[in-house]
């Protein structure tokens, strides 16, 4: 068994996890807890995160969710995608029966952005202003209320440029959906080097396949799909391209890579994204040669 401990202020809770070598799916084994990317360390991760109390809404309505995760979704960065979307949605309210047109989408995504102080002009935006004129025309036939998870999610894939990542990411925030997966690049590289995705997994071949994998594994994980696949992605596209590389890539063996979490006297937990830069890499190259020592139930890294 592995004990995870969380908490703050003297007050601690506790998490059992099974030994690493045991199975959570054919193939899939748990992994220590404490060495990042491993299943133990996504369902601690996720256990230690729990849910968002105001939930997974990035929006108060549907057309104002679509609107986001589709200028978001394709590419986009997510500060720009963000951007681009809060100037739409401001358009919107300021004239909610307005002509919502290509020409009018068109004007809206081609004037330049300003992210982070930065001009900057969002990516194909003719090619978005036709599926976001589109996709906002019919929006006007689908009637959320009287729809479940995945019949939303099939109702979504019908309007103009969005896909089932797409549509499952609106189904998610809107309804912190465990029917559904996001199955962006980050969460296909986590399930990739976890075995629960074959090497050469390709969601735009084999979406549906790949999504019910990942809830299978959420499943014998015993975790929220929605929350994994949350925690999944904000980890892992922080992570430095160096660390990612000596994580995925396979330049030392699983069991002696460096844990993300250190054990000291109040057993805090070190985010990952502090010690993933440039300038630590030679400290993550020696911590991760370094054997770990069992300690009680534990493993620690001197």
């Amino acid at each position: 068994m592995q004990r995870i401990i969380g908490g703050s202020d003297g007050n601690y809770r506790f998490l059992d996890l099974p030994d690493a070598d045991e199975w959570v799916m054919p193939g899939v084994r748990w992994g220590a807890f404490e060495h990042a990317l491993t299943p133990a360390f996504w369902v601690s991760q996720a256990w230690l995160e729990g849910t968002p109390a105001e939930g997974f809404q990035l929006c108060n309505t549907l057309v104002e969710e679509v609107v986001t995760c589709l200028l978001g979704g394709h590419g986009a960065p997510a500060e720009v995608g963000l951007a681009a979307s809060e100037r739409v949605i401001d358009a919107l309210n300021a004239d909610p029966e307005g002509a919502h047109d290509l020409a009018w989408a068109e004007r809206l995504l081609t004037e330049p952005l300003t992210v982070h102080g930065r001009q900057i002009r969002y990516r194909f935006a003719s090619q978005r202003a036709k599926y976001l004129a589109g996709t906002l025309a019919g929006l006007n036939e689908i009637d959320e209320d009287d729809l479940g998870d995945l019949e939303l999610r099939d109702a979504l894939c019908g309007l103009p440029g969005i896909g089932p990542k797409t549509a499952s990411w609106i189904v998610r925030n809107r309804r912190g959906s465990d029917a559904v997966a996001i199955l962006d690049v980050h969460i296909v590289r986590a399930c990739v080097h976890m075995g629960v995705f074959p090497d050469k997994a390709d969601p735009a071949r084999h979406y549906l396949d790949l999504e019910r994998r990942f809830l299978d594994f959420c499943i014998g994980a015993g975790a929220k799909a929605s929350l994994i696949d949350a925690i999944m992605w904000g980890t892992m596209r922080r992570l430095d391209r160096s660390l990612m590389k000596l994580l995925i890539d396979g330049e030392t063996p699983i069991d002696e890579r460096l844990p993300l979490l250190e054990w000291g006297e109040n057993q805090c937990q070190v985010v990952a994204e502090r010690v993933a830069t440039p300038e630590a890499m030679g400290r993550v190259k020696q911590a991760a040669r370094r054997r770990a020592e069992p300690v009680g139930g534990r493993r620690i890294h001197a």
